[in-house]
């Protein structure tokens, strides 16, 4: 049992910049060893939902091409958190991003996978 959090989303100009943090955590005094991989997508009204960025265990990081030279995902394993530096925010980066993926578990060694609430990022053009 688990949780994805996200924050740092808000209302910025073009050209500005944002930066994105998915945290995990245990439930029911679960614990988190470790983020075996996450991604970030957004999804803008009458859109489908895209994968913006991704991590993977190694540390091997895509890209959509859409951000790619503009965004930057990292990963702070100490805090259990993923973060998502947007620069250079566009009109059309506007969307509500949300932060998916697996973590291994504590106390039985299991694995949890699953979504955020999401963030709202809105870029005034």
């Amino acid at each position: 049992q688990a949780q994805l959090v996200e924050s740092g989303g808000g209302l910025v100009q073009s050209g500005g910049s944002l930066r994105l943090s998915c945290t995990a955590s245990g439930t029911r005094s679960r614990n988190i060893v470790r983020i075996n991989e996450m991604g970030w997508y957004r999804q803008a009204p009458g859109k489908e939902r895209e994968l913006v960025a991704e991590i993977i265990r190694s540390g091997t990081t895509n890209y959509a091409e859409s951000v790619k030279g503009r965004f930057t995902i990292s990963r702070d394993n100490a805090k259990n958190t993923v973060y998502l530096q947007m620069n250079s925010l566009k009109y059309e980066d506007t969307a509500k991003y949300y932060c998916s993926g697996e973590v291994l578990l504590s106390l039985d060694g299991s694995t949890w996978y699953g979504w955020g609430q999401g963030t709202q990022v809105t870029v005034s053009s």
